[in-house]
């Protein structure tokens, strides 16, 4: 191939002005804050049970097995971020995931490592 043009007069491969630009890297940095966040097993089991439906503290506190005191705290992480966000329900703090693509990452990930496993 010489000049871009294939030896079997194929089309064209795109000239790399035609590729779009890389993303600025503030963007990559945004991004591997969101991957920082998902570093924790813990915040990924929330998140994975707050994908399927809205749920309490005390609720997710018994899903992972942990006190009320830890889920809070990791909770409190990813509302800072804006991955979970939570509304009042009388005396409770009902939470939900915000962001529909933190959990297509997460089951991507999961998906992943259980085709590993097999």
């Amino acid at each position: 191939m010489l000049s871009g043009i294939p030896a079997d007069g194929g089309a064209a491969l795109p000239d790399v002005a035609r590729r779009p630009a890389p993303p600025d890297v503030d963007l990559f940095h945004e991004a591997a804050e969101t991957f920082s966040l998902l570093a924790s097993p813990i915040r990924l089991q929330l998140l994975w049970l707050l994908a399927r439906g809205e749920q309490d503290v005390g609720s997710l506190a018994e899903a992972v097995g942990g006190s009320i005191a830890m889920v809070s705290q990791h909770l409190a992480k990813l509302r800072l971020s804006d991955l979970v966000s939570a509304r009042r329900d009388g005396k409770r703090q009902i939470y939900v995931v915000d962001d529909p693509h933190v959990v297509t990452l997460i089951d991507q990930a999961l998906d992943h490592h259980r085709d590993l496993r097999g």
